[in-house]
């Protein structure tokens, strides 16, 4: 029993303790925003907030520059979602949930490229370009910028990329020695699965009351 548990926990040995809570506090948010976000909840936006400043600082502290990046974009674009999510397209209706558009195919292959050069750069310039993690880790903060994007502008194509991102990010971030972390991107490949099917329902049922 005691090996399962090093083998899960022994890298939490070197971490201060504040950092352990800080974490725990962040994938509990991270994991109710995505449930909200599941729900079509606006709550997805302050929830994931929390979530991902408290990430920023985690993972600054750790030189994961990718991810610490993929958060701060999440913040940014969790300003930009609330805003969308709340805009009223009429008197009674405010943004719906809707499929991605041929020019919103281009912005997101414009902004999974822009992504890859930008992060490979950064690597570059701080030579880090050097093992396996720096490749998964610029090609997953690619997915998830896109899936951002996406979700905040309320499409269900969105699902789509978290899905991708959530399970190439389990092995990454229990490499990287998150632990809990890695079990939040365990439990979100899931909830993504769920949300993308929930989603799914509430457009079909749109498209036929219409």
């Amino acid at each position: 029993m005691s090996q399962i548990f090093d083998f899960f926990f022994k890298q939490y040995l070197e971490y201060q303790t504040i950092d352990i809570v800080l974490e725990i506090i962040a994938v509990i948010f991270g994991f109710l925003s995505v449930w909200f976000s599941k729900q079509n909840k606006i709550w997805v936006f302050p929830t994931g907030m929390i979530s991902t400043v408290i990430f920023v600082y985690l993972l600054l502290k750790c030189s994961l520059l990718g991810d610490m990046m993929i958060n701060a974009y999440y913040f940014a674009m969790s300003v930009y979602g609330w805003y969308i999510w709340t805009r009223k397209i009429d008197e009674d209706h405010v943004t719906p949930i809707s499929t991605i558009t041929k020019k919103e195919k281009q912005t997101s292959i414009i902004i999974f490229i822009a992504t890859l050069i930008f992060v490979f750069v950064v690597y570059k310039t701080i030579e880090k370009w050097t093992s396996w993690v720096a490749y998964v880790d610029t090609i997953t903060t690619a997915i998830f910028f896109v899936g951002m994007w996406l979700m905040a502008r309320r499409k269900i194509e969105n699902w789509i990329f978290w899905i991708i991102g959530d399970i190439i990010s389990v092995p990454l971030y229990f490499h990287k020695g998150f632990t809990f972390t890695s079990f939040q991107y365990l439990g979100f490949t899931f909830i993504a699965i769920f949300g993308y099917l929930a989603w799914k329902k509430h457009l079909n049922k749109t498209q036929q009351t219409a």
